[in-house]
């Protein structure tokens, strides 16, 4: 049976319940009980009706947006006691409104409903050393985020706490998107450290979704929304319905392969080929992602949607929410031709990325009438189904001094690693691209449908790119013309 204690404040040594001080076990669950500032209901802001209508076309493998983080909070010899860890979760919650919000309704009318008070279960799990307390908070992990969350009925944060001889190594934090996206579940984290070892996060947030989501559905944000759509009406004029029309195989069962490559030699060019071309590493990739996809189905554009953080405003920078929506990029190699190399692209690529993060922001109703418009119009359903995600919290550039030469870089393909690390039953896209860091590589995942990218051709994609980049890093860029021959290679069939 779970025991109900209250953190009277972060960092003070005893936790209490109706009864007076309790003792908290090595192991079981703790129901950590805290209190806010306010309660309130307001629709959903468009972030989360962005990942809520994401939600609803991929449950019930809705687990796959969830937001897994470990906080290792034993190290460089600084101790956290249990009661300590406990205060700090429950001053986390009150600090971050996100975390007290539950759905109310369902489907497409649902909205957010915020709580002044109540009690998170928190797990608590005693390992017998450090290294197995490592490797169970990682189990701890998978376990937590691998289940799609209740949104009606659950808080959009699961806790579990690693322990050691009675102290706290590691918080694992499993995050619901509709609370927090990348971005604000690094916020969670930074601030939980805080809380636990200082006992303050410093001041709280300048916003908080549900004002955010009055702005947003007021007059101000209507016609802001507006504006961001009628970029999106122009591209979806200018491109084909979708970027993968046909399907060509018979799917596999799950239907949806990950393959990832880990590539350290990416990580260095495409550092040096943004500092050459006066880009960002992110265009880069974008447009290495538009470029291989349009030259996979033969089109003249592409049309890929990156998803976008929209935390250009200094209020939004410490907001625990999920701001981030789908903006639309819109790459013509076409138009560069087949004798234009790939870096003839990145100029044009940077002033498009810019114009796709400025029309970002937008009621996500609206871009549905949008599409329903544009489907009737064009006689068939027009959507890109091909997304591309940065996920770097830095865009990196290249360390100071000359660029990689081609023997450093060929050295460095020597070490890439290929695999398919997951599969899945359901995703609402066809090609899925997330961009990660795993030390001094890029670790760059390809989630595709396989009736349309077979899992040959997902690693077809994959290893193209990091040749495209190479090669553009050491002033040869291949040829806009050379593309489609090099999505057909064998790449790494003997490593992986």
């Amino acid at each position: 049976m779970a025991e109900t204690v209250a953190a009277d404040a972060p960092g003070d040594s005893s936790l209490h319940s109706s009864e007076g001080a309790v003792a908290v076990a090595d192991s079981g669950v703790v129901e950590v009980a805290f209190r806010g500032e306010r309660s309130g209901r307001a629709p959903l802001t468009w972030g989360q009706r962005a990942i809520w209508h994401a939600v609803l076309r991929t449950a019930p493998n809705d687990h796959y947006f969830n937001l897994g983080r470990v906080l290792p909070l034993g190290s460089r010899g600084r101790t956290v006691a249990v009661p300590a860890a406990l205060a700090a979760i429950g001053a986390l919650m009150a600090r971050h409104e996100a975390l007290r919000t539950k759905l109310v309704g369902d489907g497409g009318g649902a909205e957010q409903s915020l709580s002044a008070d109540g009690t998170l279960p928190v797990t608590l799990v005693a390992a017998p050393h450090a290294d197995a307390a490592s490797r169970l908070a990682d189990d701890l992990l998978d376990g937590l985020s691998g289940t799609r969350f209740d949104y009606t009925g659950e808080w959009p944060l699961r806790v579990a706490l690693v322990t050691v001889d009675g102290l706290v190594t590691h918080a694992v934090l499993a995050l619901c998107h509709l609370a927090a996206d990348g971005h604000g579940a690094e916020v969670l984290v930074r601030d939980l450290r805080l809380l636990a070892l200082r006992g303050s996060a410093g001041r709280p947030p300048a916003t908080n979704p549900l004002d955010l989501a009055r702005e947003q559905h007021g007059e101000r944000g209507t016609r802001r929304g507006a504006a961001a759509l009628d970029h999106w009406e122009r591209g979806y004029r200018s491109t084909p319905p979708t970027m993968f029309p046909t399907a060509v195989a018979e799917p596999r069962s799950p239907r949806f392969w990950t393959g990832r490559i880990v590539s350290a030699a990416m990580a260095r060019a495409v550092g040096a080929v943004a500092a050459a071309h006066r880009v960002s590493g992110s265009t880069v990739l974008l447009a290495a992602s538009a470029a291989l996809v349009a030259a996979s189905g033969g089109h003249r554009t592409a049309a890929v949607m990156p998803i976008v953080g929209n935390r250009t405003s200094p209020a939004l920078r410490d907001l625990v929410s999920t701001l981030s929506q789908d903006g639309l990029f819109v790459l013509d190699p076409g138009e560069a031709g087949a004798d234009a190399r790939f870096t003839d692209l990145l100029p044009d690529a940077y002033r498009t990325a810019l114009r796709a993060y400025r029309a970002s922001g937008y009621d996500p109703v609206e871009w549905d009438r949008l599409g329903e418009r544009m489907r009737q119009e064009r006689g068939t359903e027009v959507h890109p189904y091909c997304c591309f995600n940065d996920m770097r919290l830095v865009d990196r550039q290249g360390p100071a001094g000359p660029a990689p030469t081609r023997e450093e870089l060929a050295g460095a393909r020597g070490t890439t690693r290929f695999d398919f690390p997951a599969t899945q039953d359901r995703v609402a896209c066809r090609y899925c691209l997330h961009i990660t860091e795993l030390g001094p590589a890029l670790a760059v995942t390809l989630t595709a449908d396989t009736a349309y990218l077979p899992p040959d051709a997902i690693r077809g994609h994959l290893y193209a790119m990091e040749h495209l980049i190479v090669e553009s890093a050491t002033g040869d860029a291949p040829y806009l013309g050379e593309l489609p021959e090099l999505l057909r290679r064998p790449w790494g069939e003997e490593r992986s």
